[in-house]
């Protein structure tokens, strides 16, 4: 069907969230309470069960199971019925990923895919030839089973829902990299498997309130970079935003603006690699975050949804070839990039604009503290052009080495790294080998427990050029792959959503041996005696550091961390570089 034909005829169609379906089997829980009530995690399984036996289009895949040994499952659909993995991975077809309830609490896109998925198995509304489309109906089994009705408690329906933590109370929007949920894992996989050229991550967003329904977050086309940056920034997203408004959605990117009011612009969301959407981006999956706005009606905000998908289906159908080849030349050059920024901030020096639908905004006394308090009027709707912050500038870059070392033992790092896909080879016999490594000299940790971690961060290192034994069976990971740029922002010491940030190394950060002065005094002396090099540096010392200069055990241990004495594990990094 041509572009034009096909517009006419999804306007003529229309799309009413409280109708009924045309076959009364499958009508959504949704649709039975006329937009009140969202679908339970039984009443999911059961839908698309029923589904996938009545149509051949549909296909219900596994992803292992959840935290709480729930399975946690993905459903497909494309025309032709086939689902065959290789050709998924090598064929045409443009494969779009939908995640559902990562918040579970946030149920939107649980219904909106049920219909989607209902309506193009049914023949109401068509879904591309040259499209796969995969679904994960509700990614957080344990918060979807956690349901209540006060914990999201400024969202405006459904009648009750999910909660934002796993089985484990983690957030598992802040899971990509650490993996430390079974879900995570097995997303990881999936998109490994698949290899999505765009992803949509189905939200509900706190924060200020506007006139907006729906807002969008699209990766951060500068961290994406290359064809695919340039491709979403110039093309895709406008035309995204183009077509919504068409269909009766004024989109505003994802209003990135808490505890402020937002009439005077904002900053683009930085999503790291914690972040699905940033974690799909390492992968060069051009990614999409709805964030339907919670104070509005739940029908409504399902609508929204539906209508964003379907708008995204069409728009990457349309431009498949434009897609695949950005995709390709950037996997393609990546593998020949030396230089890869593992950080970024914010560039205020430019920006963009963007069209805000705002209510006016002051402050009045709170009648619970008498102290100011926020508000916004909705009877003083306003339109305005406001300054959007859309550019980053690297802050930290690194230069890519052959290849990586990693030890056996360190089997966390190892599951997340298999996960994502990357191709690890053994090491067939113990030997010594000449690598960079790094010593940590400084970093910080953060005070308070975040998501079963203490996060560190400014992390300081200085690298150098050492011998190391490996042993059989140790891990040799060759960059020359499409998972380089994963395998650079999560294994540098330095990168703020790395290994070593969360904390999968410390064990290294600690000392494990030490001294006993008494008996070390007389071999220190002799140290001293044999490395004048070393006596030279600890009489600067002296004489630079008048408190260090009294401080006699303090020049003793200064003696023996500048000897051959003091283990070389402490603050070294166990994962090494072979250089090109």
């Amino acid at each position: 069907m041509k572009k034009i034909a096909l517009s006419i005829y999804l306007a003529i169609l229309g799309f009413n969230v409280l109708a009924a379906a045309t076959d009364t089997t499958f009508i959504t829980p949704f649709e039975r309470s006329k937009g009140k009530q969202t679908a339970t995690y039984d009443e999911v399984n059961d839908f698309f069960k029923r589904l996938k036996t009545s149509y051949t289009t549909i296909s219900i895949g596994d992803m292992g199971p959840a935290d709480n040994g729930y399975p946690l499952r993905y459903v497909a659909y494309t025309n032709d019925g086939n689902f065959d993995k290789d050709e998924i991975r090598t064929g045409g077809k443009l494969v779009i990923l939908v995640n559902n309830a990562i918040h579970a609490g946030e149920p939107d896109g649980v219904d909106a895919s049920m219909m989607l998925l209902r309506d193009a198995a049914t023949g109401k509304i068509q879904i591309p030839d040259n499209v796969l489309l995969v679904v994960v109906p509700v990614f957080n089994i344990g918060g979807a089973l956690n349901r209540n009705n006060t914990s999201r408690v400024n969202q405006n329906g459904p009648e009750s829902y999910g909660f934002r933590g796993n089985a484990r109370n983690l957030d598992l929007n802040r899971d990509f990299v650490k993996c430390d949920a079974a879900e995570t894992i097995g997303m990881c996989d999936l998109i490994a498997r698949m290899n999505p050229d765009i992803l949509i991550d189905n939200h509900v967003s706190n924060g200020a309130d506007y006139q907006h329904i729906m807002t969008l977050l699209a990766t951060q086309h500068d961290k994406l970079g290359g064809e695919c940056g340039a491709y979403m920034y110039n093309t895709l997203t406008p035309l995204i935003y183009k077509e919504m408004k068409a269909r009766g959605y004024d989109l505003a990117p994802y209003v990135n603006h808490f505890g402020a009011i937002p009439d005077k612009g904002w900053q683009e969301f930085y999503e790291s690699p914690r972040f699905l959407s940033g974690y799909a981006a390492l992968f060069q999956t051009m990614a999409y975050v709805p964030e339907t706005h919670m104070l509005k009606p739940f029908a409504d905000r399902v609508k929204a949804t539906y209508t964003l998908m379907q708008t995204i289906i069409k728009a990457g159908s349309d431009n498949i070839a434009a897609i695949k080849s950005a995709r390709t030349n950037d996997r393609k050059n990546i593998l020949a990039q030396k230089k890869f920024a593992i950080d970024w901030i914010v560039d205020t020096t430019q920006c963009d604009s963007t069209v805000y639908k705002g209510y006016e905004a002051g402050y009045k006394p709170s009648e619970v503290s008498g102290q100011p308090r926020l508000f916004y009027d909705r009877k003083k709707p306003f339109t305005k052009t406001v300054p959007f912050y859309n550019h980053y500038l690297p802050t930290t870059t690194v230069n890519a080495p052959k290849a990586y070392i990693i030890p056996k033992a360190w089997t966390n790092v190892i599951i997340c790294l298999r996960a994502s896909g990357v191709r690890m080879q053994r090491i067939n016999y113990d030997s010594s080998m000449e690598v960079t490594a790094y010593h940590i000299d400084d970093y910080e940790t953060t005070s308070k427990p975040y998501e079963r971690h203490y996060l560190h961060k400014n992390i300081k290192v200085t690298p150098y050029k050492t011998k190391v034994r490996v042993t059989q069976g140790d891990y040799i990971i060759w960059l020359a792959q499409h998972t380089k740029r994963y395998l650079v922002e999560t294994l540098e010491p330095n990168g703020p959503d790395g290994f070593l940030a969360w904390n999968f190394f410390d064990g290294i950060l600690q000392q494990k041996e030490y001294f006993s002065s008494y008996v070390f005094e007389d071999l220190a002396a002799d140290i001293l005696k044999k490395d004048p090099e070393l006596k030279k540096k600890l009489e600067e010392k002296r004489k630079n550091d008048a408190e260090f200069a009294k401080n006699g055990p303090a020049q003793l241990d200064f003696v023996y961390r500048n000897s051959i004495y003091f283990e070389q594990e402490y603050m070294r990094y166990p994962v090494f570089r072979l250089e090109e």
